[in-house]
């Protein structure tokens, strides 16, 4: 059967600002022609946003005719449902259209299934997108089901199970997972509150369609007409290959090309700013491209504008949902001290820094870089400061709940009782997240501060479903996830955030389009991955190319506002950029009804040009300023660039290291470093003989064990360890049989080298040597090194250039004991075997250092400048770059 619909075409007298009066004086007339009483009609539009304008343009017309009367009701169907009665609360097993709770539900509904469980045991991860994909196809089937008519749905049903049991060839278990989702939805009795609409009587019912096709109203209209009741239909779409048939748009297009990212989020904030100058407001931005909108939203935020966003964001990517993923984060077995400090600097661990002290947060973090802890069981309490020792025992505390040993598969309702211990009493941080944006969301949906209604679908899953902690954290960041936070804007809107579908026929001053191109606009998502689109199709879901129509009409919709502004970028990257297949229609509508090419949006940013101002060379001013001690490293800095020596040493600024999870080369030359001076210690020391192999074994499994490195993160290394080990033990054995024998390691050495001199004698000269032999008549200092033998070598090959064995001779004065000293370096790791290589004359390196170093000094006693050098690799690969602004440099004037 033919229905007739009355069409509102693009011209003058339909534009966005126009269009609803117009409606009004439609309706009213055709009211009036059929005999129909308006205050019993009802009106049904596409969107909430059209209720306003639609009921506002209504009074105005009784105004304007001087006849004030009844209005029909004014509703979408939704909120008319609403009106008419609640919905059933789901029961157990029943559809929640939670994805976070639903997840559960149907891992709970596959326990039965024995090919299910198969999966589950052969692999987990694909048993988990499983379960997703799972709920995503019932969710749609059970929308699906809700559009059609209450007589329909037993037909709905009946032709889903017929599709997809035809089906045949692969994809056996995306089959029989779209089978349970069916049937699992097929399977709740409940109604939908829009069966409802189907037994309201009203005078006649109105429907507005606008952005394709609405479903559920179509089959309202079919259930009213077959009951006899009078019907108007309303289309306010637009076919965009023909959309100008009727004339000049009412307004103006405008086309802005970007050269890049940035620059077309400037132009797009530029185009909302114009349009607000020139009295266009409010201006709708619309929300094709979020990774570009948050840009152009942080620019117009700097002008101080009103901006609200209809299209809101994850709860997940909130301030307070941070800070909870942190806390969970923190508490797997497998966290790092990274986890753990990115939790305590949150506002959740707030009253914990507060009660250990003020700096506890930063002197706890500073220990466990200068030790490189990188695993909360490397750290050792009694080795921190007092502050952050108690800051560390309060974290602890307040942690427990989610720590307790037995909680490995508890009830979700427990972790919730768990959770909310931790933040609720021992945090006792319900009122500051209560005050926080988002807050009260969180709390509400990971269910802090409510309970569910007694035997519903979330009390069901609350209760039996059992879960370790790392399910449970997953479990509540797909809730957080799946829950949306839309910020109340406070004042007159200037700005609105929308989807392109929302922003159909509102009365907008202007629409800013930025990602009009063929990334951001034209691609539609995809229906669920269970089906395949022909499969959405025969079942009566929406298709790729319903979805792609919808886009089109929503898209020609914006040609009603006053102003639209479409911006595009050339290109991604180093890949050119196709305009939008909408844009390239549109352009092509315009080419047919002779309106030529779009005109360009007018740039109107005003483009400042700054003088340059390079920096010469940097040189800081010590003052005569001395540091009380100087080390190895201290010494060699100075050598390299008085800068850095500036920097590191006067300034005492150190570039923090990263607690990386994983082991790196530094933890095992750390590790290794340890490992051998244990080894030799005992054995020095040992009462009882003991295989050489065997003590050297417990000391690398004591190493291990006292720095906290997990075996399994620390492999690679212990495969080399165990390469190591015999070398080691062959060459240890070759040096004594030729009369070297180990004396002492990790020796802690102090010297005054100048106590003559009235200006350096209170200065000290300290370090710790490796190791120290005795070898015959000679004392041999020993530098343990991980790297290669090449770079040693090139080290001592101007024995003058090097200086950490000269510091390490410089140290033993006074405690020779007559005999002579030598020194090397000792390349524990290298591809052949351990090689030593032996630093020429290091006692006439030493001399001549401390020679140099006194001259250097006492220049700096004396106010010396100390200059940036800017050469070399010691530039090159400097922390204190960025102070001395060496890439500033004017190397013209160099």
């Amino acid at each position: 059967m033919e229905h007739s619909i009355h069409h509102f075409p693009l011209d003058a007298e339909h534009g966005s600002a126009r269009f609803w009066p117009q409606l009004a004086t439609r309706v009213s007339a055709w009211l009036h022609e059929q005999g129909l009483s308006a205050r019993d009609a009802v009106l049904l539009l596409p969107f909430a946003q059209h209720l306003a304008p639609a009921r506002r343009a209504w009074i105005a017309q009784a105004h304007t005719l001087g006849r004030p009367g009844w209005q029909p009701r004014i509703e979408t169907t939704h909120s008319l449902a609403s009106a008419l009665g609640p919905s059933a609360l789901p029961q157990a097993q029943q559809i929640s259209f939670d994805a976070a709770i639903d997840a559960l539900a149907a891992s709970q509904l596959l326990q039965g299934q024995s090919w299910a469980q198969a999966l589950q045991r052969s692999d987990p991860r694909a048993y988990e997108l499983a379960v997703q994909r799972l709920v995503e196809c019932a969710h749609a089937f059970a929308r699906a089901a809700a559009l059609r008519a209450p007589q329909e749905r037993a037909e709905f049903w009946t032709q889903g199970r017929e599709a997809l049991q035809l089906q045949a060839g692969p994809g056996g278990l995306e089959r029989a997972l779209a089978l349970v989702a069916l049937e699992w939805a097929a399977a709740d009795p409940r109604s939908p509150a829009t069966d409802a609409l189907f037994a309201l009587r009203p005078s006649a019912w109105i429907h507005l369609q606008c952005g394709g096709p609405d479903r559920l109203a179509a089959a309202l209209l079919r259930s009213a007409e077959a009951a006899g009741q009078p019907v108007l239909r309303l289309s306010a779409d637009l076919d965009l290959d023909q959309a100008f048939d009727a004339g000049p748009p009412p307004g103006r297009v405008e086309q802005a090309l970007g050269r890049d990212f940035e620059d077309l989020a400037q132009c797009s904030a530029a185009a909302v700013l114009g349009h607000l100058n020139a009295g266009r407001a409010p201006v709708a931005l619309i929300a094709q491209d979020r990774v570009l909108l948050r840009r152009v939203r942080a620019l117009l935020e700097r002008q101080g504008l009103v901006i609200a966003d209809e299209t809101g964001w994850t709860l997940a990517t909130t301030a307070p949902a941070a800070q909870l993923m942190a806390l969970l984060r923190a508490c797997r077995r497998e966290a790092s001290l990274d986890d753990w400090l990115a939790w305590l600097k949150t506002d959740l661990a707030a009253p914990l820094a507060e009660r250990a002290g003020s700096g506890a947060l930063t002197a706890l973090e500073a220990r466990c870089r200068a030790r490189g802890w990188s695993r909360p069981q490397a750290l050792k309490p009694e080795k921190l400061p007092p502050g952050a020792a108690r800051l560390w025992t309060l974290a602890q505390e307040a942690m427990a709940p989610l720590l307790q040993p037995g909680s490995a598969s508890l009830s979700l309702a427990q972790w919730l009782e768990r959770l909310g211990e931790l933040l609720l009493q021992r945090l006792q941080a319900q009122a500051r997240l209560e005050a926080q944006p988002a807050g009260p969301e969180l709390l509400d949906a990971l269910w802090l501060r409510r309970q569910p209604w007694p035997d519903s679908a979330h009390e069901a899953v609350l209760q039996r479903s059992q879960l370790d902690l790392a399910d449970f954290t997953a479990w509540a960041d797909a809730t957080l996830e799946a829950a949306q936070y839309v910020p109340k804007a406070e004042g007159q809107v200037e700005v609105m955030i929308t989807p392109l579908a929302r922003a159909m026929l509102r009365p907008f001053g202007a629409i800013v389009l930025p990602g009009a191109d063929a990334g951001t606009l034209g691609p539609v998502p995809a229906g669920p991955a269970l089906l395949s689109d022909a499969l959405v199709q025969r079942l009566g879901l929406e298709s790729l190319e319903d979805k792609r129509r919808a886009l089109a009409w929503q898209f020609a919709q914006a040609l009603r506002a006053p102003v639209l502004t479409l911006l595009r970028c050339h290109q991604r990257g180093a890949e050119p950029l196709a305009p939008s297949p909408l844009l390239e229609r549109l352009l092509l509508a315009r080419q047919a009804a002779g309106l030529g090419p779009l005109p360009a949006w007018v740039d109107t940013r005003e483009r400042e040009v700054l003088p340059a101002a390079p920096c010469g060379r940097s040189a800081a001013q010590g003052g005569g300023r001395l540091p009380a001690a100087l080390s190895a490293s201290a010494v060699d800095a100075l050598r390299r660039c008085p800068y850095q020596f500036f920097g590191r040493v006067l300034l005492g600024l150190r570039e923090q290291d990263e607690l990386e999870k994983e082991a790196d080369k530094r933890d095992y030359g750390t590790w290794l470093h340890a490992v051998l001076h244990q080894f030799h210690e005992e054995r020095l020391a040992a009462a009882e003989p003991l295989d050489d192999g065997e003590r050297l074994q417990q000391a690398a499994q004591a190493q291990m064990r006292a720095l906290g490195l997990s075996p399994a993160e620390f492999l690679p290394f212990s495969a080399s360890f165990a390469r190591f080990a015999p070398r080691y033990l062959a060459w240890l054995a070759e040096q004594e049989a030729a009369g070297r024998h180990y004396q002492a390691g990790e020796l802690d050495r102090e010297v005054h080298p100048w106590p003559e001199d009235e200006r350096l004698s209170g200065l000290r000269l300290r370090g710790r040597i490796d190791r120290v032999d005795l070898a015959g008549d000679t004392r041999l200092l020993v530098d343990y090194k991980t790297g290669s033998v090449a770079g040693l070598k090139a080290k001592v090959a101007q024995p003058l250039e090097d200086t950490q064995l000269a510091v390490y001779a410089a140290l033993m004065q006074g405690a020779r004991e007559g005999a002579a000293l030598a020194a090397q370096y000792l390349a524990l790791d290298d591809a052949k075997g351990l090689a030593a290589v032996e630093h020429p004359e290091v006692d006439r390196s030493a001399a001549v250092l401390l020679a140099g170093l006194r001259e250097d000094l006492r220049a700096l006693a004396e106010g010396a400048t100390l200059r940036a050098l800017g050469e070399g690799l010691a530039c090159a690969y400097c922390e204190m770059r960025g102070l001395c602004r060496r890439d500033d440099w004017d190397e013209v004037a160099l």
